[in-house]
């Protein structure tokens, strides 16, 4: 019986121990959010999402979900169609405040369609509002990378890359954000470093192009982490 009861302490040590070691790795466990843009009807945007512009002219640019049979996933994508405008300063975005972001990785695949004032376009986090985030933007016509922030809708440059992808063909971005330091990668490529304190609150998270810039976007991933 002695025998006995001193295994099953130990087993019940195991199991406690167990317990608590999968309690502790739960409490750092990411949480992640994956919009393919394969449920929301043709026409409209995600649900909890807005279109909004940093100094805007004119008319707001339009986005909606197309269909496109180039789509890395489904048939679907989200699309800047319309401009509506070319002034250099103006900055168009679709995002939402309900995935809300502090650290992790942000990803998203993006097409250059069109744009002669600009082209291309990237991901915002941490937005406060409409004129106060952090962006990260491929250019096509210009040929590179780089990552800014648009502090009370005036932007400055944090950090810049080199680099000549074909508009026209899906490429992927993707974010990693630590606290105050950021790295950019493209198509799996590290290019960009970066280090900023100006914001340093959750905000919300979307997508960005600049002037007439027309690009479409597929499979937005954001990993959230503590």
């Amino acid at each position: 019986m002695r025998r006995i009861l001193v295994s099953d302490i130990v087993l019940l040590l195991l199991v406690l121990s167990a317990l608590l070691n999968a309690k502790n790795f739960n409490t750092s466990k990411q949480t992640e959010a994956f919009i393919n843009f394969e449920n929301v009807p043709v026409g409209q945007i995600p649900d909890g999402w807005k279109v909004e512009a940093t100094n805007p002219k004119g008319k707001l640019a339009v986005w909606k979900v197309i269909k496109d049979s180039t789509a890395p996933s489904g048939n679907k994508v989200l699309s800047l169609v319309d401009a509506s405008h070319s002034f250099g300063s103006t900055y168009n975005l679709c995002w939402t405040k309900n995935i809300p972001f502090l650290n992790g990785v942000i990803s998203v695949k993006f097409k250059a369609n069109s744009g002669r004032e600009d082209e291309g376009g990237g991901v915002i986090w941490r937005a406060q509002d409409r004129n106060n985030y952090y962006i990260a933007r491929f250019n096509p016509l210009e040929d590179n990378f780089r990552i800014y922030y648009v502090k009370n809708g005036v932007r400055r440059m944090l950090a810049s890359a080199r680099i000549a992808l074909k508009a026209h063909r899906w490429q992927s971005m993707k974010i990693v954000v630590k606290g105050h330091k950021f790295e950019g990668y493209l198509n799996g490529k590290k290019l960009l470093s970066a280090t900023c304190k100006v914001f340093n609150e959750t905000g919300g998270v979307g997508l960005w192009t600049k002037a007439d810039a027309a690009t479409s976007f597929d499979d937005f991933q954001v990993f959230m982490q503590p």
